[in-house]
């Protein structure tokens, strides 16, 4: 397990001392995949490199299996390392060494003989789908090889915990969807844990199952993806799931928000409405998604003004399950 408790990390800017964390407290189950997002310097990456103390905290405590490590001794520390590995955005490999040389890097540095080294190489190559490729070059490989060989890299020291920083934001949709499945595949099979640092919500809903939503260097909202993507609760979490605004009224037209919270995703609620109780709903805004063919995410509809209509539809949705409703006011687009 991962606790990250009331962690703060401070940088002098200009003189001064800017908080690019403040105050964070994350809890991480061993085996999930955990997700941190955020914008643009909200603090994701100051984050991850706190977790295994690339970045020492100026506050607070980050525990692995109960031992803090901003306690340890340099070498508990570089002992404590082993057990845990990283991702980068730009792979970091090794230009002038193969693919195989690249791999078999962290076991030379832990002192593993060359030919066990060499063996667990090759064996992390047929993991992440690159048997072929022990003699080629990272230059001689596309965006999504070079990551596949980082991560055989990573996976060389037998880790506890991976670390992803922005792993996937180099690469073009279908070659992220291939490595966050690989990533998913590697979590499953090993046991893994998992941290994913990302500005990416498709990321957090491809492969997380909890996600901490970071802004300012807080955390401002924490708990299951389905929740906090369906039903976010703070402006924050609104400004990711809704990027380009809400609206709030519809000429004429009442507005509700209905946030769908995992029913069967084929079901056409909207369609229903109209067909059971002849009332037409104009969907304003949408983002919903299916995981696992369960429905989550979150609707805005106009509803008709007149009071007898808008009682109707409102009951009407309120039957079914797992749905949310709320009257909408104070959005703008």
């Amino acid at each position: 397990m991962i606790e990250i408790r009331d962690l703060s990390k401070d940088f002098p800017v200009d003189g001064e001392l800017f908080r690019a964390l403040d105050h964070v407290n994350i809890r991480i189950e061993d085996g999930s995949i955990f997700g941190v997002i955020g914008m643009s310097g909200a603090g994701k990456s100051t984050l991850v490199r706190c977790i295994n103390l690339l970045e020492r905290p100026t506050e607070g405590a980050v525990l692995i299996d109960g031992k803090d490590l901003t306690q340890m001794t340099p070498s508990e520390l570089r002992m404590q390392r082993r057990s845990i590995s990283m991702i980068f955005q730009q792979f970091n490999l090794l230009m002038q060494k193969t693919c195989l040389k690249n791999i078999c890097f962290p076991m030379e540095i832990a002192g593993v003989p060359g030919a066990k080294a060499k063996a667990r190489a090759q064996e992390l190559l047929e993991i992440v789908g690159l048997p072929d490729k022990a003699n080629a070059y990272p230059a001689q490989l596309s965006g999504g090889q070079k990551q596949r060989i980082a991560i055989a890299r990573a996976l060389a020291s037998d880790p506890k915990v991976l670390l992803c920083d922005e792993a996937t934001s180099a690469l073009d949709p279908n070659t992220t969807r291939a490595i966050l499945r690989l990533i998913k595949d590697i979590n499953r099979r090993m046991g893994i844990t998992v941290v994913v640092i990302t500005h990416e919500m498709a990321v957090i809903e491809e492969i997380c199952t909890e996600v901490a939503i970071l802004d300012g260097g807080k955390v401002v909202e924490t708990g299951s993806v389905e929740r906090v993507f369906s039903n976010p609760q703070t402006e924050a979490a609104r400004r990711l799931v809704y990027p380009d605004g809400v609206p709030s009224e519809d000429g004429g037209r009442k507005v509700i928000r209905i946030a769908f919270n995992g029913g069967t995703a084929e079901k056409p609620i909207i369609a229903s409405l109209a067909i059971d109780c002849g009332i037409k709903a104009n969907i304003m805004a949408a983002d919903t998604r299916s995981i696992d063919g369960k429905a989550f995410g979150t609707m805005l509809l106009g509803l008709p003004e007149d009071p007898a209509d808008y009682a109707k539809a409102i009951a009407y949705l309120k039957k079914q399950s797992n749905v949310e409703l709320e009257e909408v006011s104070d959005y703008h687009a």
